[in-house]
């Protein structure tokens, strides 16, 4: 295991729990206590925990990875249902993404279908996609490829998320028309609808499934029947899910009888 997958181990159990104990936290990470000690000590260095005698406590009552560390969760899987994404969108189309891992492997792909001349056409000129992102790290990656026309939203960043949120956000979002919406989300409720963990994120990202002719949730299915703070949008404003094939047969069967169309990869 290296550094970064320990870490993430270490801060993800501290996100459930609240608090480390360098003992049980060697047992379940299956490294030396020494070891341990010296990665929180690493962690605190960078404002990510604080230390205590023989452990380690979150920052506050409301914690949550880092971007930089989700990443390295559920890797394959958030790749699959990235290519898939890409699969259905077309050259030329207007794309907005929402921030997170998913959506920024889904970024990732579409390089990988717009980067040679046969995925361009022939005698094509001008950017094979429109992407509309809150995202700094998506608009990031894709600001130096021609291939692409990049429209960033204002506001204010989510040092977490490296989301852009707010109301000059939601002011840039409100002049454009997208022909595609790919949301990444944090749970997915037949009964509740789509949801994340802040509402400031929840409102950009209804605001981008108001704006787009078709909705595409990109979310792998540890995220399906779990609830989370702030409402996004109900099912019936989504026309696809792509997800990983650990989606549960029942659950699939209830958002096809909600009209979604559901890719598992």
């Amino acid at each position: 295991m290296s550094k970064q997958e320990r870490w993430s181990e270490l801060l993800e159990l501290l996100a459930v729990a609240g608090k480390l104990d360098v003992e049980e936290a060697a047992v379940s990470v299956a490294v030396s206590p020494a070891t341990i000690r010296r990665d929180l000590d690493e962690l605190a260095e960078q404002k990510l925990l604080v230390r205590t005698r023989g452990g380690a406590i979150a920052h506050g009552v409301s914690y949550e990875l880092p971007l930089r560390y989700k990443s390295s969760r559920r890797v394959s899987e958030k790749q699959r249902i990235a290519s898939a994404v890409a699969d259905l969108l077309g050259a030329g189309d207007v794309v907005g993404l929402n921030g997170g891992t998913t959506t920024t492997e889904v970024a990732r792909a579409l390089v990988l279908r717009a980067g040679g001349p046969a995925e361009r056409g022939e005698g094509s000129s001008g950017p094979m996609y429109t992407i509309v992102t809150n995202a700094l790290n998506i608009a990031g990656e894709l600001a130096v490829r021609p291939q692409f026309k990049i429209v960033v939203t204002g506001g204010v960043a989510r040092p977490q998320t490296y989301e852009l949120v707010g109301p000059l956000t939601e002011g840039v979002l409100s002049q454009v028309v997208l022909d595609v919406a790919v949301l990444g989300v944090d749970g997915v409720d037949p009964l509740l609808g789509v949801m994340t963990h802040h509402e400031d994120e929840a409102s950009v990202s209804r605001l981008l499934a108001e704006r787009a002719r078709k909705v595409i949730l990109a979310t792998d299915s540890s995220k399906m029947g779990k609830r989370a703070f702030a409402r996004i949008c109900g099912l019936d404003r989504v026309d696809v899910l792509v997800t990983d094939s650990g989606l549960a047969p029942d659950m699939a069967a209830r958002l096809t009888e909600a009209g979604i169309e559901v890719v598992s990869v």
